[in-house]
């Protein structure tokens, strides 16, 4: 590598995109990569996606890894950072958008449901965050992933909701917390924009009424406190149509 190249590939950003091998996680790993950056993308069971996002990514001009990691353990979640910043040579960008999804009602709920919800969603995100700050030395940006769930009424999935405004209250706390060391922390929180595994067409017209956020919609919000100046910081930016409004 001439040195040439070698001052080019320092100066890109470099990001870590949990949950990035699939769906909407995918989607913004690639946009990061199209704005410039190089990312890693953080993943659990669907190993074989991540390796088609990385060859994408890397398609792209992007340098790029895929990490295993459960993020339910806080280890793992450390660990995972730790594994993006060897990959990259350090780390500038944290996208915390690994979540799991399911109902739970609320009379059947199981404590290992509600446990599963919190630990992937929220406590997964606080160690992810916690293990990246520590390698922000010269500042950073950390974009959490919500859910317009966070505000509204949604009875079925009530540990799910919980988890989302947590994550929507830990963007606040890490703002204040961050901004000595000028490391911005936002929220975007989408609308409904792909229809969850499982559900039916109809159920999901039903539930949309047909009108969802494009995740081009999505990516562009995430892009943009991703390399925002480090004074915005602590906003949580709904996608969703002005449905929250």
């Amino acid at each position: 590598m001439t040195a040439q190249r070698s001052d080019r590939v320092k100066k890109r950003p470099r990001a870590l995109v949990t949950g990035g091998a699939v769906r909407v996680g995918r989607a913004i790993a690639l946009a990061l990569a199209h704005a410039g950056m190089d990312v890693v993308i953080g993943y659990h069971r669907s190993a074989l996606d991540a390796r088609r996002t990385v060859r994408a990514l890397e398609a792209a001009g992007a340098r790029s890894a895929a990490v295993r990691a459960d993020l339910a353990d806080p280890a793992a979640a450390r660990r995972l950072v730790a594994g993006a910043a060897r990959a990259l040579g350090g780390l500038d960008v944290l996208v915390n958008n690994a979540a799991v999804f399911f109902r739970t009602p609320f009379a059947s709920t199981t404590r290992a449901q509600y446990d599963r919800l919190l630990d992937v969603n929220l406590r997964g995100a606080f160690f992810c965050a916690q293990a990246a700050a520590r390698l922000m030395a010269g500042g950073g940006h950390i974009v959490n992933i919500a859910d317009v769930g966070a505000v509204k009424r949604w009875p079925g999935y009530i540990p799910y909701t919980v988890s989302k405004a947590g994550l929507v209250a830990l963007t606040s706390s890490l703002a204040t917390t961050l901004r000595p060391r000028g490391v911005a922390v936002n929220c975007v929180a989408p609308g409904a924009v792909l229809r969850p595994v499982g559900m039916s067409p109809a159920r999901w017209l039903k539930v949309t009424r047909g009108r969802v956020p494009t995740l081009e919609d999505v990516t562009a919000a995430v892009v943009f406190f991703a390399t925002c100046a480090s004074h915005i910081t602590g906003q949580v930016l709904y996608v969703d149509g002005g449905e929250t409004g």
